[in-house]
């Protein structure tokens, strides 16, 4: 596709806007980009007599870009990004390409990282690259091939294969519980931790388990599971967790079981790709993927 050449400014000058943008400065973007102030001007102005609108104005002694330029280095730092992201593929690609995967850290790390030595027995032609992502992110928008995610298995314009399911079991500090196990209904009294990405687990488990709740839970709100575990083995706090990621605390009692047994979650996790994104070597880690389903119970952790 053909695109005049106001709707493609140069690589250079589009750095540029970011750093001013990212940094504040001219000073700033310079010394960023190992260029002089003046050259960052000129850039600068030559990019607005290839747009036809200004983008910075001057107050006092300061250049500062306008509000429409803010706006348009958001637009373009994820395409920069992208861009080198692309470029360093290109120069590290091996011979049979790679994958570029979005992970859930906790499962990505205790589930999914040592398996993978296996893969690469079995295809060292393809590199899979590994980044986590805790958020929903649409794909045509993002650099993944696949991603895997928690989920029920759907998820529009995506296919996906289900990796593992979930059992939820809480657990605290042996400090915490001074007077042994408690009843569910008795757990809503100790502080508890919650997990971002599902603020609604604790409900849920209070939820399946009869017990009604009188007011809304309190504790603490964190980002990972990974850091609610270390909260939880420094006694800040009973935490909700998925079985598979407390078993070694468990087996060295740095946390005790607070229920008889894991409850099974509502989701699993999944490996998902776009149904018009698929290639060669995402079926072979995809198939490689589905024998590994399989033993999931036997791997020692």
């Amino acid at each position: 596709m053909a695109y005049a050449r106001k709707l493609l400014p140069s690589m250079s000058a589009l750095r540029i806007l970011e750093a001013m943008d990212r940094l504040g400065s001219v000073s700033s973007a310079a010394e960023d980009l190992a260029l002089t102030q003046g050259a960052v001007s000129r850039q600068l102005q030559a990019l607005e007599a290839q747009l036809g609108m200004r983008l910075a104005r001057r107050d006092g002694r300061r250049l500062v870009l306008t509000p429409e330029a803010h706006v348009y280095a958001a637009e373009i730092r994820s395409v920069l990004a992208r861009v080198a992201e692309a470029t360093m593929r290109l120069q590290t690609a091996p011979v049979g390409g790679t994958l570029s995967l979005a992970i859930l850290p906790a499962f990505g790390m205790r589930w999914l990282v040592p398996r993978l030595p296996d893969f690469a027995r079995r295809h060292p032609e393809i590199t899979i690259n590994m980044t986590t992502r805790l958020e929903a992110f649409a794909f045509a928008q993002e650099p993944f091939d696949a991603a895997i995610r928690y989920g029920t298995g759907h998820w529009p314009g995506c296919d996906s294969l289900l990796l593992k399911h979930e059992a939820l079991i809480p657990v605290a500090a042996p400090s915490l519980m001074p007077n042994g196990r408690p009843a569910p209904e008795d757990l809503a009294r100790l502080p508890l931790l919650h997990i971002r990405t599902r603020p609604d687990i604790w409900a849920d488990w209070f939820h399946a388990k009869g017990v009604t709740q009188a007011h809304p839970l309190t504790g603490t709100m964190h980002d990972q599971f990974s850091t609610i575990t270390q909260a939880a083995c420094h006694g800040l706090g009973a935490a909700l967790m998925p079985d598979y990621l407390v078993d070694r605390e468990l087996a060295t009692g740095q946390l005790v079981a607070l229920d008889a047994a894991p409850t099974e979650a509502a989701g699993a996790y999944y490996l998902v790709w776009p149904q018009a994104g698929a290639d060669a070597k995402l079926m072979q880690f995809r198939d490689w993927l589905a024998g590994q389903t399989e033993a999931e119970d036997t791997l020692p952790r």
